[in-house]
């Protein structure tokens, strides 16, 4: 009896233990494990070559981790950190995205000027249909009804729109200069498009057959990558150039508050509490905590060579 105890309170222990936080070093290729309460990195996990982003099933089962020089996947358990599988024949997968109805896995081979669209069976990836883009292809997009894939063409200043069903594309439309991340709003009416190479973000309404421009809102320089607070209201923008953090309202299309993004400001998770931005600082291989009530950071983890990716199961809604 004193053992099975034992082992109760174990396991209710496991499970009441807060999930790691993956931050992604593309440069290192591997991932460091953060642990959330000491905030200390307790392993590195090897990938492949060159990862740049990394991304949570919709069923949450799996951290997926895209190797582009070395066409794989890596599948990691969300809770435990223990790898799970890897996947190889995916080539060059830089950026990725799954449809929520979890039908369609879509890749964009950054370096091949390809999007990549594949039927997932909910084990494997299989190529429906490969579409030459524009240059550079960036950053996915998918619709909350699984019918529409949205890709940025960063280096052809181009917003790609393609049909699911029919892996057919339904638009391009010219955009602003090196267009990065893309964010639709839960409505699926809007659209928007962070410039790299500018300094803010443009809105773009989707609900007709061709994207129309709404807005161009100032952020800084830079604008780069999208995280929603959960409160399907607002969207985080970090501002790579600008070393700062934009918050859009995005039922009025205002820049609402701004946050410190230091040394070079990536990718983002929110913590499940809604109270802290967690940060890819790129430049400065660490990853940042910031308080979202102070604005404040409250806390900097060394890591890796060029952080940037961060996904955490204990996250807020990302919608």
């Amino acid at each position: 009896m004193g053992l099975w105890l034992f082992c109760l309170t174990q396991l209710s222990a496991w499970a009441a233990a807060p999930a790691p936080v993956f931050v992604l070093n593309s440069l290192d290729g591997n991932v460091s494990v953060i642990d959330p309460v000491s905030w200390t990195e307790q392993k590195r996990i090897p990938t492949g070559k060159e990862p740049h982003h990394l991304y949570l099933t919709p069923d949450e089962k799996s951290v997926i981790v895209a190797n582009a020089l070395s066409d794989s996947l890596t599948f990691i358990d969300p809770r435990t950190a223990q790898i799970q599988r890897t996947v190889t024949g995916i080539l060059d997968p830089y950026q990725l995205r799954f449809s929520p109805d979890m039908k369609w896995f879509v890749t964009a081979a950054n370096r091949l000027n390809h999007v990549d669209i594949y039927r997932w069976d909910g084990h494997n990836a299989v190529l429906s249909k490969r579409i030459q883009t524009g240059k550079t292809p960036s950053h996915l997009w998918i619709d909350s009804k699984s019918t529409t894939v949205w890709a940025s063409i960063q280096d052809s200043n181009e917003l790609l729109s393609v049909d699911l069903a029919t892996q057919t594309v339904k638009s391009r439309t010219a955009v602003g200069p090196m267009p990065a991340d893309v964010f639709g709003t839960p409505d699926d009416k809007l659209l928007l498009v962070g410039l790299t190479a500018s300094d803010g973000v443009e809105v773009y309404d989707i609900s007709g057959p061709q994207p129309r421009l709404v807005k161009k809102l100032p952020t800084g320089k830079g604008a780069h990558a999208f995280r929603a607070l959960g409160d399907r209201k607002h969207v985080l923008v970090s501002n790579r150039v600008a070393n700062t953090i934009s918050q859009i309202d995005y039922t009025s299309l205002q820049v609402v508050a701004e946050f410190p993004g230091p040394s070079g400001p990536d990718c983002m998770d929110i913590t499940a509490d809604g109270k802290f931005i967690l940060l890819a600082s790129r430049w400065a291989r660490k990853l940042t905590v910031i308080d979202i009530a102070s604005r404040k950071v409250v806390k900097q983890v060394p890591v890796g060579k060029s952080p940037h990716g961060v996904w955490t199961l204990d996250h807020a809604p990302r919608q």
